[in-house]
């Protein structure tokens, strides 16, 4: 992989372990001549695997709407600053930079931006590789629920499969090399990936 998007809180939280993944993933990054592709955020978790990817000469390229931008909440030393009108475009543009996707700790907005991912590649608009980096076991409780979900006949278990998860940086990445992803169904035509 060239390049992989993180999707992540703007917040820290409280607990410090989780920090320490988003910077040992944006080291492995840098040293992996992996880029990094963001929300373009300074806070957070954000700004975490942002700056430690910097700190060990890696390459990253923030997307930021515009609106987030009037706020400054953006990194200034970014490799690229990418600026969309809204939040859908950016989360098209990070998706079109990127050959891979991990998940971070994070809210809402981290949440979001996972099941768009997986809900893509469950409809064969995509193939690449989505991981959880699951920092603190702090996923477990939203797996259990996919898993329910898988139980009670909501979610197919190939689908279910095709979420990556692992507590360590290099066990997720090598999860993520190894993946291979189930075909296109014949119904999607290749110019719609």
């Amino acid at each position: 992989m060239r390049s992989i998007v993180v999707f992540c809180g703007s917040s820290e939280g409280n607990d410090i372990n989780i920090l320490d993944a988003a910077q040992e993933l944006g080291r492995t990054l840098a040293q992996q001549n992996i880029t990094l592709v963001y929300g373009a955020a300074k806070i957070g978790v954000m700004g975490s695997i942002a700056q430690s990817t910097l700190d060990n000469e890696g390459k990253v390229i923030g997307v930021i709407p515009e609106f987030l931008k009037l706020r400054e909440v953006f990194h200034p030393g970014l490799t690229e600053l990418i600026i969309t009108e809204n939040m859908h475009e950016r989360k098209l543009k990070m998706h079109e930079l990127s050959d891979g996707i991990i998940t971070l700790p994070g809210g809402y907005g981290t949440l979001e931006e996972l099941f768009e991912m997986i809900t893509w590649a469950q409809l064969g608009l995509h193939q690449k590789p989505i991981g959880i980096l699951n920092a603190s076991g702090f996923y477990d409780d939203l797996l259990k629920m996919l898993e329910k979900m898988v139980d009670k006949g909501f979610l197919r278990k190939e689908n279910y499969d095709m979420l990556l998860v692992d507590t360590s940086v290099d066990g997720l990445l090598q999860k993520m090399n190894a993946y291979n992803p189930v075909p296109l169904p014949k119904r999607v035509k290749k110019e719609q990936v």
